[in-house]
């Protein structure tokens, strides 16, 4: 079973089953997955796999998954430098070409559902850290990933299982 991220009446969602969860998409909502571009803000429409889980231990307890649980440290980033070699990888920093620091200060990045889009093989410029993560306070956009409560989304999290994937739906 999947988990779908649709909006029904005006709302972003995260379905799994008869489990419904607020969810926050990309700024630019969501998009063909063939027409997703590195910094558009959209999230890409399709099923993505949840690789693993990366969490901030100096603020979390690792999350309850049948997941790989990994904890994230000062020195890592996301490559999101379409001309790189390393382009939607995790990297160590400090790192020269474009990237995203995940030991950020709000906490956004507490826990990281990491998705496999574009990561088989990677196509540089096709976008770059599409991640499931923690919601801003006020549900705002985000730069092209899923958010959740953090609380809802450690329950996301304990009843996944291997093979799950996260499907970006436009149609409600």
């Amino acid at each position: 079973m999947d988990i779908v991220v649709l909006k029904q009446g005006g709302v972003w969602q995260a379905v799994l089953g008869e489990r419904r969860w607020r969810c926050s998409v990309g700024r630019s909502e969501v998009c063909p997955a063939g027409s997703k571009r590195e910094g558009d803000g959209a999230s890409p429409e399709g099923c993505w796999p949840l690789r693993r889980i990366l969490y901030r231990a100096d603020r979390i307890a690792a999350p309850s998954s049948h997941f790989d649980c990994v904890p994230i440290e000062r020195h890592d980033g996301w490559c999101d430098d379409p001309a790189h070699p390393l382009y939607n990888q995790q990297v160590r920093l400090p790192f020269a070409a474009s990237h995203e620091n995940l030991w950020r200060e709000d906490h956004l990045y507490d826990v990281i559902g990491v998705l496999g889009y574009n990561d088989d093989p990677v196509v540089n410029g096709k976008g770059s850290a599409i991640f499931l993560h923690v919601a801003p306070p006020d549900h705002g956009p985000t730069a092209g990933c899923a958010a959740l409560d953090l609380d809802d989304l450690l329950q996301l999290l304990s009843v996944a299982r291997p093979g799950i994937r996260l499907c970006f739906r436009t149609d409600g």
